[in-house]
């Protein structure tokens, strides 16, 4: 292994993608490929489904991947893998492809917790510092800043993600699968505010009580499907926004990122740019080809991580269905 170079071959599978990236520490990311399982119309994922289909794909993208970079097996220094937290047939796919990798090829294999992995992606393509991260997805809805080897959640979901939130009005819409992005179109169409609940408890939200109230509507059949994923939209996207105002109040940070899956929404990245202009802050928002679920996030963190010492045996090598944000060390970052 080279002193000044690290490539890592990462694997992503928590959940509904499977993604291997291969990337180097010096040249960023070399390749990324993705192979997504869709459930049907109307139905979730499916845990041993989705597993299955991560379990057909996996040598073809690991290969493809590879190639895209233009690197050779011997070239790859380690292997990091998705540990958690997510679905746990998906996690542990990628899992037992890391550690049969890892072996065959005698390197080090690396956890990564899946968060870390999009914020880390974030802040490597945004070229932000220190910034208080918005970070929303399917499994993930928190707002978090660094201190003391930490990412310290300032508001977070009491119940369900905002990704959640969508991807299951979606579904009862009969909306096609992906859920977020089918809806925000729809929602682009809106014309009409109807009024939802808009819950928070101090600065978290709460969203289980809109989905039950934006569904009621929705089998009423008083209301577009355009109009309730409008409003949708715009109280979900209300709440999560006032908590980040006052999160960023109180740290006085100098950059807001967004990132996660939802940071697609353009609707959403309208409102928190709006705030950070009034508090004279810099926004930025991860680009949308690395804002899903993607081996990038798991490649580039593993490097990190690697670089500070995180490696893990064959043995103690497991996945973890829940682990949060606030427990995992970061170990190369600097912050107050």
């Amino acid at each position: 292994m080279s002193k000044n170079r690290i490539v890592c071959l990462g694997i992503e599978s928590s959940a509904h993608t499977l993604g291997v990236s291969i990337a180097s520490s010096d040249k960023g990311i070399l390749s990324d490929v993705n192979a997504v399982y869709k459930p049907p119309v109307g139905k979730g994922i499916h845990p041993r489904e989705a597993a299955q289909h991560h379990c057909d794909a996996i040598a073809r993208v690991i290969e493809q991947a590879l190639h895209e970079s233009g690197a050779k097996w011997g070239e790859i220094d380690i292997v990091a893998y998705c540990k958690g937290p997510g679905l746990g047939p998906c996690l542990r796919v990628g899992a037992t492809a890391a550690r049969a990798l890892a072996y065959y090829l005698k390197i080090p294999l690396v956890p990564v917790h899946h968060a870390v992995g999009h914020i880390e992606i974030a802040t490597l393509t945004t070229g932000t510092k220190d910034p208080l991260v918005v970070l929303v997805s399917g499994g993930h809805t928190c707002i978090v800043a660094f201190a003391d080897k930490r990412w310290r959640i300032f508001g977070e979901t009491e119940d369900i993600t905002l990704g959640n939130l969508l991807d299951m009005f979606a579904r009862e819409a009969g909306l096609p699968s992906p859920g977020g992005a089918a809806l925000e179109e729809r929602a682009r169409a809106g014309r009409n505010y109807i009024p939802l609940p808009y819950t928070q408890k101090g600065n978290d939200v709460s969203y289980s009580g809109l989905l039950t109230a934006v569904t009621k509507k929705l089998k009423e059949g008083n209301h577009s499907v355009e109009d309730l994923s409008y409003s949708l939209q715009e109280v979900a996207f209300a709440a999560l926004v006032e908590a980040t105002e006052r999160a960023l109040a109180h740290t006085e940070k100098s950059e807001v990122l967004l990132a996660g899956g939802v940071a697609a929404n353009k609707r959403l990245q309208e409102m928190i740019q709006h705030i950070s202009d009034e508090h004279g802050v810099r926004f930025c928002v991860v680009p949308e080809r690395f804002s899903g679920d993607c081996g990038a996030q798991i490649a580039w963190a593993g490097i990190l991580a690697f670089k500070c010492g995180v490696k893990t045996s064959l043995k103690r090598s497991f996945v973890r269905s829940r682990w949060r944000l606030d427990k995992v060390p970061i170990l190369w970052r600097d912050g107050e």
